[in-house]
């Protein structure tokens, strides 16, 4: 099947030949002084126009600045995610669209013809071209100093890396042997795989290409080991870190690293306008302050942002509530997109065999569900704004079931009774808890990354009525990267942390996260790890519905059954998602929990309510923070 689309052709309002660019008033006097090309040299041939009215927005004005906060320096990368420009992105309906792509086309999911905005420009006016994905291709991506694995995984389809042709300077053609129906999806990611670079920049620092006295010089100059780490050091285009790299994104860096605050300054060849010729983004910076996050709620009360959501909970209300008359903003509060704002997941390769075994019996995970009161968790957290279901699809997804959605959810501690004695698990000691086969209690320890203060209130609760069904919640706190590290080598029994981040998916959706895929998945790491390293390391499945959920993901991926006979991509999802909800191998607790979004009440376009979500969405991406603007506008300096 071919398919040809083009943002360009769905939102251009006015045709591109009346198109008539004018003057972002933040460049005027660079303009004037010949520093700066003026705006209608700085677009492409045809930029990407929005139709912002159609779109029931309405049509801003340049200027101002958008403060926020973030916890830590590194964060500085946020303005990647939420700026959104990528070859192809989601819209606000979550349907794939071009953007700094002028069209794209599809044939069978093996081939991917790519077509580039002619004059496009990199933020530095250097010619945005194919050069740049050649570039990557080729020399960093194909280069075994700076690649040593390969291709990273998005590029290949059964481990085997595409074609890639360069047609023209704007059009080029990548060509898989097996289908990759995840590779559009995977360029529109929050993070996204840029498969590209500025070439004219990074070739600076890449051996083919600069002598080796000078890379030499830099080596010694940067303390880096050898030109590949010191290629690597400079190529950091989601980092954001270094203010030299020229970017595609709207804002620019131009704060140099270990900062207390970073300005983010208006890109003038970014490739989006309005109907009305004016450059977007519509506001000129957006400046990153860097707090503790424990200061966002009295911080952002105190007045000192204008748009913040990441960092803040629902425990955050009351003060942010507090502050909303004095200094002018509201807090919103938007669903979560997650499959479920808390969930469980049982470590099925948890080393003790003992426990293994019993966090393996489907009956035990559904007695878990079952001996969880979402009502009570909901309505203490959460004030009853959440939805009482498990890990599942929402309902703004085509696979939305209410039966998968509420399997097991319901408040049943009789049930769950019933079940644990069915297991085996009968015998008890004299505070009620129960005995494994072993003789030792049923303690199941669940381990946390501690940076989300709901988590840690969601577990007590969970342990007060799991406490009735004979079971001993002890709740364990540990750091990110630790906690994950102990997962893969099968040493957590239990955590908590987020569900699916895409709760919206489609047919187009890599069902990845539903099946033993990768080891990040903390049901199955070491089966994941397995899939990954192609039996490299770790163990295979065995268990026949995890068997079965590997089977569907490689159907899906190829878009044949394992016979050869070409299968429907929503029925591979349903199924799948059925397999999930009988199995309950991950235990939701709350879904749709409200996220509070701090909003000025001057800055406009910004949604009332917008699914708030890391995959798809951005967060604030695909609601198009470009496209916000200041009813009141503060004056910026001038360029300086």
């Amino acid at each position: 099947m071919l398919k040809r689309l083009s943002l360009a052709a769905l939102l251009l309002c006015t045709p591109a030949h009346a198109f008539s660019p004018v003057e972002t008033p933040l460049f005027a006097d660079k303009v004037a002084e010949g520093a700066l090309p003026p705006v209608s040299e700085r677009a492409p041939r045809e930029p990407l126009i929005v139709d912002l009215e159609g779109k029931g927005r309405q049509i801003g004005r340049q200027g101002g600045t958008i403060r926020t906060l973030i916890s830590k320096g590194k964060n500085i990368r946020y303005i990647v995610v939420w700026g959104y420009a990528r070859l192809v992105g989601f819209d606000e309906n979550y349907q794939l669209q071009a953007d700094l792509l002028e069209s794209y086309e599809v044939d069978d999911d093996r081939v991917f013809t790519l077509h580039l905005r002619e004059g496009h420009k990199w933020s530095d006016g250097h010619p945005f071209t194919t050069e740049d994905f050649r570039y990557w291709w080729e020399d960093v991506a194909n280069n075994a100093e700076l690649s040593p694995a390969g291709p990273p995984r998005y590029m290949r389809a059964h481990d085997k890396p595409p074609t890639v042709e360069i047609i023209s300077e704007t059009t080029i053609r990548f060509t898989w042997e097996d289908a990759n129906p995840s590779f559009l999806t995977q360029l529109a990611a929050a993070r996204p795989p840029f498969i590209y670079r500025p070439a004219h920049y990074m070739k600076n620092y890449h051996i083919d290409y600069t002598p080796v006295e000078k890379l030499q010089y830099l080596i010694e100059q940067k303390g880096a080991r050898n030109w590949a780490q010191l290629h690597n050091k400079y190529d950091n285009m989601y980092k954001y870190d270094n203010k030299k790299l020229p970017t595609l994104q709207p804002w620019i860096n131009t704060t140099g690293k270990k900062a207390q605050r970073y300005v983010m300054r208006r890109n003038p060849f970014f490739h989006r306008f309005d109907s009305k010729g004016q450059q977007l983004p519509y506001v000129d910076n957006v400046e990153m302050t860097v707090s503790a996050a424990s200061l966002f709620p009295a911080k952002v009360s105190a007045g000192e942002a204008d748009l913040l959501a990441s960092g803040l909970g629902f425990p955050s209300i009351p003060i942010l509530k507090k502050g909303e008359a004095k200094n002018d903003y509201t807090a919103r509060l938007w669903p979560t997109g997650a499959a479920s704002h808390i969930a469980l997941y049982p470590n099925l390769n948890y080393f003790d065999e003992t426990w293994r075994n019993v966090l393996r019996d489907v009956r035990f995970r559904r007695a878990l569900s079952l001996g969880i009161d979402r009502k009570i968790i909901n309505r203490t957290l959460y004030f009853g704004l959440g939805d009482d279901a498990g890990n599942g699809v929402l309902e703004d997804s085509p696979f939305y079931d209410r039966t998968n959605a509420f399997a097991f959810a319901n408040f049943n501690p009789t049930t769950a009774n019933d079940l644990l004695d069915q297991i085996g698990l009968t015998e008890r000691r004299g505070d009620g808890v129960r005995l494994l086969p072993d003789g030792r209690p049923l303690e199941i320890i669940v381990e946390t990354m501690g940076e989300r203060e709901e988590e840690i209130d969601a577990l007590q609760l969970i342990g007060e009525t799991w406490r009735d069904i004979g079971i001993k919640l002890i709740a364990r706190p540990s750091d990110r990267n630790i906690l994950r590290q102990r997962a893969y080598a099968g040493r957590t029994m239990m955590t908590v942390a987020k569900g699916w981040d895409n709760g919206v998916p489609s047919a187009t959706t890599s069902p990845t996260a539903l099946a033993p895929t990768e080891q990040d998945n903390l049901i199955w790491p070491m089966w994941g790890q397995h899939f990954q390293t192609m039996g490299g390391s770790g163990s295979s499945p065995d268990i026949e519905e995890a068997r079965r959920l590997l089977e569907l993901y490689i159907a899906w991926q190829d878009g044949v059954s394992p016979d050869g006979v070409e299968i429907n991509r929503d029925d591979i999802w349903k199924e799948m998602l059925k397999i999930h909800a009988e199995q309950q191998y991950i235990i939701g607790i709350v879904s749709r929990a409200p996220q509070p979004v701090v909003v000025s009440n001057k800055l406009r376009n910004v949604p009332q309510e917008g699914l708030y979500t890391w995959d798809p969405g951005a967060q604030f991406g695909v609601h198009r923070m470009d496209e916000f603007w200041f009813a009141s506008p503060e004056k910026t300096a001038a360029l300086q």
